[in-house]
């Protein structure tokens, strides 16, 4: 859904908004992407939703979370960004209409909406960004036949669309495989650890 390269950069700048308590957007970040069980109990509406998402499409909790932590960084208004110019005359440019804590497009936005018939869904609306990325990856595991426990192949179609990932386009972006597999990675970890929480 989203241009980037790596795992740090979003890691480094959920540390930096924590230090500022805000970042804007309608809900603060939580104060850790690295711990599963203290993010539950600073956000137990958060995982509440998560859960019914998995009830509903079948997508685990570890993998919404990767895919968010990765997407953007637990921000509400996150949106992808070009700095263009310099001085005082510098602005950021929205490289895409991707936004939110989903970072969905609007197209996609749109045809979520469509299909669920949930005219009222926000892309700053946790609950909102989980279900759309139980819609999207229960969509793609019945159009390309990726598991929706598969995060490494489920970002890789999250990020390039589920045409996109049908042609192989992941492969001309040789960074991307990487970024998928730390997607992999932390689902594991969440998962893990999840499963040592003792309220969850």
């Amino acid at each position: 859904m989203t241009a980037g390269k790596g795992w740090g950069r979003p890691l480094a700048l959920l540390a930096f908004c924590a230090i500022l308590s805000s970042c804007g957007g309608t809900e603060s970040p939580p104060s850790t992407v690295v711990d599963a069980c203290r993010m539950q109990e600073e956000k137990p509406g958060w995982f509440a939703a998560m859960r019914k998402t998995e009830e509903k499409w079948g997508v685990p909790v570890a993998v919404q979370l990767a895919t968010i932590a990765r997407e953007s960084s637990f921000r509400a208004d996150a949106r992808p960004t070009k700095r263009v110019g310099s001085s005082i005359f510098a602005r950021d440019v929205p490289l895409s209409s991707a936004y939110g804590y989903a970072q969905a497009i609007d197209g996609t936005w749109e045809g979520y909406i469509s299909d669920t018939g949930r005219r009222g869904a926000d892309r700053e609306d946790f609950s909102d960004a989980s279900d759309f990325i139980g819609w999207y990856m229960n969509s793609n595991a019945r159009v390309n036949g990726v598991p929706v426990t598969d995060a490494y192949n489920q970002y890789l179609a999250f990020h390039e669309g589920k045409a996109g990932f049908a042609r192989g386009s992941y492969r001309k972006k040789t960074w991307l495989p990487g970024v998928a597999r730390d997607v992999q990675n932390w689902a594991g970890i969440y998962h893990r650890q999840l499963m040592t929480c003792s309220s969850y």
